[in-house]
């Protein structure tokens, strides 16, 4: 395994703190998805940095590309008037910062009960692992929900085109 500086460690957190940050407090709506597509790539980085590198992929594939794409239609099929005046729910921000702060201190106390064990050795690569069990003893289904997710993509085709006009 790669050995990371914790002062990299350090600079992805300040990232994903500081853009989640930017998230609630822009008053932009555009601006709030594109700091919250920062922020999930840089939870990316944080995972790649732990060496779960086929979590830190999906991470950027799920959340960084599908959900911020439809974040960003979303707003930008909403009719607004200003866009300026387009994030409704930022004048929380205050109870929104107490909220997270509350929870913040709640978690710190309870990871400070716990007593976690240590990681031992190396993990190997987490790809590798998950593709033995992916197309070892769970093929078939895979294989099925690869079938039931074409079959509903294909549905979803033909109900988008309106099905057989001549019927």
């Amino acid at each position: 395994m790669l050995e990371i500086s914790p002062l990299v460690f350090w600079i992805v957190s300040a990232v994903v703190v500081g853009s989640a940050l930017a998230v609630v407090l822009s008053k932009n709506i555009v601006h709030s998805a594109l700091f919250l597509v920062v922020s999930f790539i840089a939870v990316a980085g944080v995972y790649a940095i732990l060496g779960v590198d086929y979590i830190a992929a999906v991470q950027i594939l799920v959340y960084a590309g599908a959900i911020a794409i439809i974040l960003v239609f979303g707003i930008m099929l909403t009719k607004r008037g200003d866009m300026k005046d387009s994030n409704l729910f930022s004048q929380y921000k205050y109870i929104g910062f107490l909220v997270s702060a509350a929870f913040l201190a709640v978690t710190v106390y309870m990871i400070s009960l716990s007593d976690l064990p240590a990681v031992a050795g190396e993990m190997g690569s987490t790809v590798r692992l998950i593709a033995i069990d992916m197309f070892g003893d769970f093929v078939i289904p895979f294989e099925g929900a690869a079938i039931l997710l074409l079959v509903a993509m294909v549905g979803a085709v033909m109900l988008a085109r309106g099905g057989n006009k001549k019927q």
